[in-house]
């Protein structure tokens, strides 16, 4: 016999708390607390650089309030290198340069394991140049 008082949500909650965990253990946070606000940070940013098809394909592989962070951003209409978007963050935080880099690519890590690599590459070729680096990918150009 199951207990129907046990909401619906938990499996979406779980999820979310395992990606938090996931981004507490790759950037070495020391709390829970801290991850949560590199994750809200980093994927709000995201958000405002992310459009089409790849924005609704990545929210619908992300736990739910993940997906809500990254879908209530407005995308700007100009989109930042991978450089300015770090610049971008670290100037809205009063983080430092080299803070803000390193919870891009926490977080980023864990965008990437729930994207999986063909989305992945598909939101690398959408972005401005700079972008692969943040999610731990090699900057590939192609030659003049």
């Amino acid at each position: 016999m199951s207990d129907q008082r046990v909401p619906l949500q938990q499996p979406h909650a779980r999820a979310y708390e395992q990606m938090l965990e996931k981004v507490r253990y790759d950037g070495a946070y020391p709390t829970r607390e801290r991850a949560e606000e590199a994750v809200r940070m980093v994927l709000a940013g995201l958000g405002r650089q992310l459009t089409g098809d790849e924005r609704v394909e990545l929210a619908a592989r992300l736990p739910l309030e993940a997906a809500r962070i990254l879908t209530t951003q407005v995308p700007d209409i100009q989109p930042l290198t991978g450089w300015a978007f770090v610049k971008d963050l670290a100037a809205r935080t009063g983080a430092s340069l080299a803070t803000t880099r390193w919870d891009a690519g926490s977080v980023f890590s864990a965008v990437a394991a729930h994207a999986g690599p063909d989305l992945l590459t598909r939101i690398l070729n959408q972005l401005p140049s700079g972008y692969a680096l943040l999610f731990g990918r090699a900057e590939l150009s192609t030659a003049a």
